[in-house]
């Protein structure tokens, strides 16, 4: 069997993964602050007064409250004057109190009023003159942020978008070390699942023992994800809407993270369940060639579209593609990672952002072959003074994929 041996139960690899736990430290009250700090300094610079966070990881991550997105706004102001306010409904004051790190004051509004008017009012307030230069989270609703840009010809809105992801795609150590233990379990959990697949096993149960596994190592709950493919279907990058059964020989694929204190692993295994065919290695062995390639080219200061360009090229070289063409490389060949899943930067044509220390970023040159299988190697790396340094190590080869 190419992925190795098979036929352990799910109860027995279950036992061995909670043995393993990993003790992991969650973001200290001190980086908060240096966060708020750093972000309150960029928007000196650039004449904002005030920024407004929705409820979305930017709010933990500037903040540490968690909050989800419903049709009751919750967010938080954050003034250069020094402001740090949370905007929640009244009946929630005290549940936010209870999740709160960094200490605010609060602005509270009653559920027939409307809460924008309170954000817009508070945020007036932190103008050092009549004319507010508010800046808004760029994953706020529409609904939200038209009502704040209809508010008052004083209120001048503005997207907070790369204010934000200055500050988050450079990650502290705190940070990397989460994103070290998330991804080492995950890695784990593939090595597990490798184990217990057998003929016939259907791509659900597969998806359900992921869930059981993330948990049983200490993650924070289900897996966020699990792509789970075999055969034909690996060829698309997303999966299809239906269950499979695992057949000899099959290309299998599993995409699959969780987080641990808010912090994403995201890893893809592709190996063969059975003996390799002669395509399955040619085709195994370009991608990792073409990942191999995309690290090498993830070097301080080059652009983040470098590894895009690098990976391409190998699979070009081969004769796949051109450009986003299968049989080839149908999608960009990475992306950002830390409390989202996909965040910034992108690794992709057009990005000309530099590469800098503390950057953290997939490496996934899928290849793809409609109507035969697709392969995805997905590891994680980021960039430390000295150049990329793999999170996972990838896959060394077809026949010992984990």
């Amino acid at each position: 069997m190419t992925n190795g041996v098979g036929g352990s139960t799910a109860a027995t690899e279950l036992a061995k993964l909670a043995s393993q736990r990993d003790q992991a430290v969650a973001i200290g009250l001190d980086e908060y602050h240096q966060r708020i700090d750093k972000l309150r300094a960029l928007m000196l610079a650039t004449g904002i007064d005030a920024l407004y966070l929705d409820a979305t990881t930017s709010l933990r991550y500037f903040t540490g409250l968690q909050c989800y997105a419903s049709e009751r706004l919750h967010g938080a102001i954050i003034s250069t004057s020094g402001e740090l306010l949370y905007v929640v409904p009244s009946f929630e004051e005290q549940k936010t109190r209870a999740g709160m790190v960094v200490e605010g004051d609060f602005v509270l509004w009653e559920e027939h009023q409307d809460p924008t008017a309170s954000v817009a009012r508070a945020a007036m307030k932190c103008a050092p003159q009549a004319r507010c230069q508010l800046a808004i989270d760029s994953q706020t609703p529409f609904f939200t942020a038209s009502r704040l840009q209809a508010y008052d010809a004083n209120l001048i809105i503005s997207n907070a978008e790369e204010l934000i992801a200055t500050c988050r795609r450079i990650k502290s150590d705190a940070e990397l070390t989460l994103l070290t233990q998330a991804k080492a379990i995950t890695l784990r959990v593939h090595q597990a699942v490798a184990k217990i697949l057998h003929l016939g096993i259907d791509t659900r149960e597969v998806q359900s023992f992921l869930d059981d596994a993330h948990i049983a190592c200490g993650m924070d709950g289900r897996s966020t994800f699990k792509i789970v493919l075999f055969g034909e279907p690996t060829a698309y990058p997303h999966g299809v809407p239906y269950p499979q059964t695992l057949a000899e020989n099959d290309m299998v694929l599993i995409d699959t993270g969780a987080t641990l204190h808010g912090y994403n692993s995201d890893i893809t295994r592709s190996y063969v369940f059975g003996e390799a065919d002669a395509r399955q290695r040619e085709i195994w062995e370009l991608e990792r060639a073409a990942q191999l390639a995309a690290f090498n080219a993830a070097q301080i200061g080059a652009a983040c579209s470098a590894p895009d360009l690098a990976a391409r090229a190998v699979i070009e070289a081969a004769g796949f593609g051109p450009g986003y063409q299968v049989p080839g490389l149908p999608h960009r060949t990475g992306h950002g990672v830390g409390l989202d899943v996909h965040e910034h930067p992108y690794i992709v044509k057009g990005n000309d952002l530099p590469l800098e220390p503390g950057m953290c970023f997939s490496i996934e040159p899928m290849i793809c072959s409609y109507g035969e299988f697709g392969v995805r190697l997905e590891d994680h790396a980021y960039i430390t003074a000295a150049g990329p340094k793999w999170f996972t190590e990838p896959s060394r080869s077809m026949d010992d994929p984990l």
